[in-house]
């Protein structure tokens, strides 16, 4: 989901590898489990993983855990709030993640953001989204707790590249028909069709990348 706004007024200016060292900490008070919205955008990654582990299809967890929404002219999913507050609906009544082994790249992220500029991007740390005082410092790396850093770096930036250019196809589109139909295309081929557990999911996913690219004309 991208952010119209001045880099400088949500960071401290500095940007970061996931190599390098940031105060970062958390103490478990589920405030950034709750009143997110819909900004949770869950990638085939992140849905991947919730499928796997939760052992349920992405339209059985569409009616119990996530929703669908329009990001930027593309229908993607994201995790559901319920309740008074808005909690994040995998948030117990203890203020702790019922899926934080498995939780989405957001979460992960948080308070971290991202940066993107050509092929590549850099973390940053968003000022004022997260109050924890007490920070140490600590490796990006370590703090997204995800295997195979490298290969899920360019996972991320392969699916940003491509979102941004079925974006620039559904804004110049005329047909609206066509917009609804490439939309269901990506929700079909990188969330409804499960990933087969056994292989790895990053060629798995390059695979239908490629086919998918090849379809739109988009390399």
């Amino acid at each position: 989901m991208k952010r119209d706004v001045d880099i400088q007024e949500i960071s401290d200016g500095r940007f970061y590898s996931s190599n390098d060292m940031v105060k970062l900490g958390c103490a478990g008070c589920g405030g950034c489990c709750k009143g997110m919205g819909s900004s949770v955008v869950l990638d085939p990654l992140d849905v991947c993983r919730l499928s796997e582990n939760l052992g349920k299809t992405f339209d059985e967890m569409l009616s119990e855990f996530l929703e669908l929404q329009v990001v930027d002219g593309v229908i993607l999913p994201n995790l559901r709030m319920s309740g008074p507050q808005e909690s994040c609906v995998f948030l117990s009544e203890e203020n702790r993640c019922r899926i934080h082994r498995f939780r989405p790249g957001v979460c992960r992220l948080f308070p971290l953001g991202r940066y993107y500029q050509g092929d590549s991007f850099q973390y940053f740390v968003q000022k004022g989204e997260c109050h924890h005082p007490a920070r140490t410092k600590v490796k990006i790396h370590k703090w997204l707790e995800t295997p195979d850093i490298r290969s899920y770096e360019a996972f991320v930036q392969r699916w940003h590249h491509f979102l941004r250019m079925a974006e620039e196809i559904a804004a110049q589109a005329q047909d609206q028909e066509m917009v609804k139909n490439l939309s269901l295309y990506i929700l079909s081929r990188f969330y409804r069709m499960p990933f087969d557990p056994r292989k790895n999911f990053y060629e798995e996913f390059e695979q239908r990348m490629i086919q998918a690219e090849n379809l739109l004309a988009l390399q």
